[in-house]
């Protein structure tokens, strides 16, 4: 994964929760997501936040919002 700063995957992250409360289904909260240039990939690892601009890996996906 990318190395970013602490502040910086908080950020990211608070993104993540806000919209996910505000979404529907799953698959509005990606499309959600997208608006903000971001993505959820699946890996060996568990699902990770990626960036569509570079496509890197920017930080894992809590647990909890995995299913």
């Amino acid at each position: 994964m990318t190395q970013m700063n602490t502040v910086q995957e908080n950020d990211v992250m608070e993104v993540v929760l806000r919209e996910r409360r505000m979404a529907v289904s799953d698959r509005e909260w990606r499309h959600r997501l997208k608006g903000y240039g971001y993505a959820i990939r699946d890996t060996d690892e568990g699902r990770v936040i990626t960036s569509l601009l570079r496509g890197n890996a920017l930080c894992g996906l809590p647990a909890h919002l995995t299913s």
